[in-house]
């Protein structure tokens, strides 16, 4: 299978550490003349989510999400990759593993948070690292870096 033209996949979800992972993806994309696939994965459990919304209004946030943060990762940028925003229902480690089936390359952040809350959901940029089919580049973020805007 030919990889001259396979897309480049980052993960999104809003957080700053996810921007700067965007922000990379972006640069190297555009670097080695790439086509860019922006994922945000979510999730509607009807029987779990309390608040009163649906699973469209729930892809309709995610698609906002996507195109809210491609638009401030080209600003201002003449040079840009072709983007796809992606809006994809399901669990975000199994979904950023799926979608970059057949890539050059997937790009997630590393999250800064609580210990115990990695050991216990455990860490989607770990997840893609051991079950990715394609090489992976995690972000480092640590709170300052997180919370700059470059």
């Amino acid at each position: 299978m030919s990889t001259e033209n396979a897309p480049i996949v980052v993960g999104v979800d809003g957080t700053p550490a996810s921007d700067q992972a965007l922000r990379w993806a972006v640069d190297e994309a555009t670097y080695r003349k790439r086509p860019l696939h922006v994922v945000n994965a979510w999730n509607f459990e009807p029987l779990v989510d309390w608040d009163e919304t649906s699973a469209q209004k729930r892809l309709r946030e995610s698609e906002a999400l996507v195109a809210g943060a491609v638009e401030k990762a080209l600003s201002g940028r003449v040079d840009r990759p072709v983007v796809e925003p992606r809006s994809l229902r399901g669990d975000a480690a199994e979904v950023l593993e799926e979608a970059s089936k057949g890539a050059a390359l997937l790009v997630v952040a590393s999250h800064t948070g609580h210990r115990l809350r990695q050991i216990v959901l455990g860490s989607t940029s770990m997840h893609c690292v051991r079950h990715s089919s394609v090489p992976v580049v995690v972000i480092p973020v640590n709170e300052h870096s997180a919370s700059d805007e470059t």
